[in-house]
């Protein structure tokens, strides 16, 4: 339990920390004088939350709830970040200086449920680089939010960001696929573009890559071109890892797929989440398939990609755009949704499916992405009276506080 005078401290207070399946006991929460995103449809109704479900719409508080006050607020979903990445800024701020990780992972449950962000998947690449991708330092990862993860806010997830080239991690992804963690796979190959991009010339990224793996530039060259050696067993480990994933019901995505036939190959192993299709066509056919297709948020509040990729909000304009993900930056899954609707592209209503039930859907979480009866209590406030600079105002996550900006939710102090 916590006590009020705590919260006038600070701008964001985690309030209690929220183990998944642990909310019972804690003070249930009754939000109203919000307009509360029901369906497809924007309700002036109350919420209560209790043993960490959405215990009932409508009616009123209970003895013994706690009051959050939503006038003039929307009451929204949590989001559900699928792919995001950002954590490694976290880890490593600067090249070749590494944080804890487990301070890393603090700092960065802060700053999820800060912009209301209640359900995390880190993209956690596991790469034949030493260093920040390396298997070692994944495993180092894990091991640090397996073991501080009880004291976190935000309910976190794997997904496990596998370069295909990378044949020294395949036992290492089985062991996690196999455990309780239950994390998504997400088949990457950054290998043969950037053999590509060092026949043709010196990649302007070259320094940033070799500082990331603790190399030289010419150190890194040499290895690319070792590992690029393994080309032809590639397809194999693919198979192997994607019936292991199959066989333990996990979701798998493919990223950047530049080809049909690419998108083709990844969907007969079962990926049938595509990210980031570096094509129009690529995208077309995924959702021809009614397959999801997630592009980054930080691509609609920017205008476009930063590397010349598809533009998302067009994409979402042609139904080509069904998850919108926090890629490298958190803040940015708020904003998007915000940049939509104030531009008129879309309602909140069509937007916001795009960063809470669809994602969920794509993850295989049936529990969570709507505000409805005995659905997982995430739940965010969020003063949206500036529709170009939305801030959140409370986040709960599995039925707990997590974090709170705004002290009028609980009335004017004294």
């Amino acid at each position: 339990m916590f006590h009020l005078d705590d919260m006038w401290r600070g701008y964001v207070t985690c309030l209690q920390p929220n183990p998944a399946g642990e909310a019972a006991g804690v003070q249930p929460v009754f939000i109203e004088g919000g307009s509360c995103l029901i369906g497809d449809t924007l309700e002036d109704t109350s919420i209560l939350v209790a043993d960490g479900e959405i215990a009932a719409l409508g009616g009123s508080r209970p003895a013994g709830a706690l009051l959050l006050d939503a006038k003039n607020k929307l009451v929204l979903p949590g989001m559900v970040d699928i792919h995001g990445d950002a954590f490694e800024r976290q880890m490593m701020p600067r090249p070749n200086v590494g944080i804890p990780p487990d301070i890393a992972l603090t700092d960065t449950d802060a700053q999820l449920v800060a912009g209301g962000i209640t359900t995390a998947f880190h993209g956690l690449t596991l790469s034949w680089e030493p260093g920040l991708r390396s298997v070692e330092g994944g495993a180092r990862f894990v091991a640090a939010l397996n073991s501080i993860k009880k004291k976190l806010c935000c309910d976190h997830h794997l997904q496990i960001r596998w370069e295909t080239f990378a044949f020294e991690a395949v036992d290492t992804v089985k062991d996690w696929l196999a455990s309780d963690m239950a994390p998504a796979l997400a088949f990457n190959d950054h290998t043969s573009s950037t053999v590509r991009k060092l026949a043709t010339n010196k990649p302007n990224k070259l320094g940033e890559w070799a500082a990331r793996a603790g190399l030289s530039e010419q150190g890194y060259i040499e290895m690319v071109h070792e590992v690029w050696d393994r080309q032809e067993n590639v397809p194999e480990q693919i198979e192997t890892l994607s019936r292991f994933a199959q066989s333990h019901g996990r979701a798998m995505l493919s990223h950047d797929d530049d080809s049909l036939e690419l998108r083709q190959r990844f969907r007969d192993v079962g990926a049938r989440v595509a990210e980031f299709p570096m094509s129009i066509d690529v995208a077309r056919d995924a959702r021809s398939h009614d397959e999801h297709i997630v592009l980054g948020a930080p691509n609609v509040v920017r205008g476009g990609s930063h590397n010349g990729a598809l533009n998302a909000a067009e994409c979402i304009d042609e139904g080509l755009c069904t998850v919108l993900a926090s890629d490298y930056y958190y803040p940015a899954m708020l904003a998007a949704v915000f940049k939509l609707v104030a531009d008129g592209r879309q309602t909140l209503d069509e937007a916001w499916p795009l960063v809470s039930e669809n994602p969920a859907q794509a993850m295989n979480l049936d529990d969570r992405g709507r505000l409805s009866e005995g659905a997982r209590a995430d739940v965010i406030i969020v003063d949206a009276a500036d529709d170009r600079q939305p801030r959140v105002a409370a986040t709960i996550t599995g039925g707990t506080i997590a974090c709170v900006s705004d002290q009028d939710v609980f009335g004017k102090r004294p």
